[in-house]
């Protein structure tokens, strides 16, 4: 498939999620700030949204700003962080990066990847979905466990390398939409095409999708 071919292609795609799962092109993660979005990101690694959200819910009570966390010791996070995977690293760096927040950005979130991912701890998938979630930028494409095996079983790409699948996303995806076809591949991937098992017969991209088990009489 050419370059025009894959354009039209994730196009179909695209108009085929959003008529399906229009609701869900928002991150589940509670925020009201763009730093609580980011903490929360950070702590959404390898875990549950529902599970940050428990934590989070009291944790935000507690301390709101970078300049509340930066005062902390990663022991005073604990009692909130450690019903989460790899809660004490996250801690760490959470502190950590409120700090650097409090010296070098007068407690704002930076509205750049670049600048986001000088932070401890914060990579290309949650600067994405801090700038697209928390400040409508489309910098990037958050690339999570369900993209990669969404992305792969739609033939867009042949490999499970976030960094290159991200590429090659934003090589044939409108600008405008790269913060859309996260959520919209997340909840394909929430809802029929999980890693376990694909189930085809209810997926709206049956007809289109080479990893398809349904068969189309044409």
């Amino acid at each position: 498939m050419n370059a025009s071919g894959k354009k039209q292609y994730i196009a179909e795609i695209i108009r085929r999620l959003k008529q399906r799962y229009s609701s869900e092109m928002k991150t589940r993660l509670d925020h009201s700030t763009g730093w609580q979005l980011l903490v929360a990101t950070m702590l959404s690694a390898q875990a549950m949204d529902s599970t940050v959200n428990k934590a989070t819910h009291s944790l935000f009570k507690a301390y709101k700003t970078p300049k509340d966390f930066s005062r902390l010791k990663p022991t005073q996070l604990y009692k909130f962080t450690r019903s989460i995977g790899l809660y004490r690293a996250k801690s760490r760096n959470i502190i950590k990066s409120a700090r650097m927040l409090a010296e070098q950005y007068n407690s704002k979130v930076p509205k750049s990847i670049n600048e986001l991912t000088r932070l401890p701890g914060v990579g290309r998938k949650t600067a994405n979905v801090v700038l697209a979630n928390a400040y409508g930028i489309n910098e990037g494409i958050a690339i999570d466990t369900h993209c990669i095996t969404v992305s792969n079983r739609l033939g867009v790409v042949r490999t499970k390398n976030p960094e290159k699948i991200e590429q090659a996303l934003m090589e044939i995806t409108p600008r405008k939409e790269w913060g859309n076809i996260t959520h919209l591949f997340i909840a394909l991937g929430r809802d029929v095409c999980t890693a376990r098992a694909k189930l085809c017969e209810r997926c709206v991209l049956n007809d289109i999708c080479p990893s398809s088990t349904v068969k189309v009489v044409k």
